[in-house]
């Protein structure tokens, strides 16, 4: 039996007890091995679901441990930069959370670095690896909808009270298109395998972040819209919209935690009427033990990462445009 790959993770985020720490801990090839906090509290937390865990004072310690193979970095976004390529100098793989970079230019660094270590660096945007997008990319080039003719994304929620959140704060690059734009915009691409040619945006700034963002786009061949927002009721919808038929996501983005994944398909009868209304559902898919079973298969079988760092600069450039477009004012 081939020895697991043993991962470190940057710091005892939120986000990282809650979701990623589990998903390595319970994917297949894998090994929750290390954690760098200074905090003993934080470390518990962490080693109530991961018996044995190492726990480093520093992120310089672990990166100098020599059993760890991939660091995941789950930092604030102004830090993923630096810390990515700290982490490639020290000759560890790695996947950092979305977005990668505050500016699309940022991304040489990271692929200069990638090519030069011949190390796997990806952005940790893990809806590609969930079935039910794997499946809308599949029904879409497969012809399915038709032509599509246009796209539309929604994905919202509401953290108006925790001022001290690092999604409120500029110095740490929050904000709602960079906390979650990456999904509603990356999607787009990752199913119709298309850039936008022209973009229009307005902004809600408030104290410096972005919290409502409402797009408009023009792709090759259709037409796309979308918004997100850190100040409305939770909400997330993507719908493809073709002349054969309409497919739509109800649980998008984070799936088991605002509702199950499902694709509906609606296609028209040939009278011409409602038609009929095709479900899939994805019940069980856990898109963070998925990404971390497919980052591993790319470090020990060479197989394709459904995300590289390439796929996740063309997300970035689309926002930088979005915000030389609406620029805080």
């Amino acid at each position: 039996m081939e020895t697991p790959i043993r991962w470190g993770i940057l710091g005892a985020a939120k986000f990282a007890r809650e979701h990623m720490g589990p998903a390595i801990h319970a994917a297949r090839g894998a090994e929750l091995a290390a954690l760098a906090t200074s905090s003993a509290e934080k470390a518990a937390s962490f080693q109530a679901f991961a018996p044995g865990l190492r726990v480093h004072d520093s992120y310089e310690a672990l990166l100098a441990d020599p059993s760890i193979e991939v660091v995941y970095i789950p930092l604030p976004n102004h830090l993923h930069v630096e810390w990515a390529l700290k982490a490639m100098a020290a000759g560890k793989h790695v996947l950092v959370e979305k977005p990668a970079t505050l500016r699309e230019a940022e991304f040489d660094q990271l692929i200069a670095r990638r090519d030069e270590t011949g190390l796997l660096a990806a952005e940790a945007y893990m809806i590609v690896q969930h079935p039910q997008w794997q499946r809308a990319r599949e029904l879409v080039q497969d012809g399915a909808l038709g032509e599509v003719k246009h796209v539309s994304g929604k994905f919202s929620f509401d953290n108006h009270a925790d001022t001290g959140n690092i999604r409120n704060r500029p110095e740490t690059g929050g904000g709602a298109l960079r906390d979650i734009g990456v999904y509603v915009i990356g999607s787009t691409r990752f199913v119709m395998g298309a850039e936008p040619e022209e973009v229009d945006a307005q902004i809600l700034w408030e104290n410096g972040v972005d919290v409502l963002t409402n797009i408009q786009a023009r792709f090759p061949g259709f037409f796309y819209t979308a918004y997100v927002s850190t100040r409305l009721q939770p909400y997330q919808e993507m719908v493809f919209h073709g002349d054969k038929g309409v497919l739509r996501l109800t649980a998008p983005f984070n799936p088991r935690v605002f509702g199950e994944a499902r694709l509906e398909l609606h296609q028209s009868s040939h009278a011409g009427g409602a038609g009929q209304v095709i479900e899939e559902r994805f019940p069980v898919a856990d898109h963070y033990k998925l990404q971390v079973e497919a980052f591993g298969r790319s470090i020990r079988e060479g197989v394709p990462y459904a995300c590289p760092l390439e796929f996740s600069r063309g997300t970035q450039a689309m926002m930088d445009r979005i915000f030389a477009i609406a620029p805080e004012v």
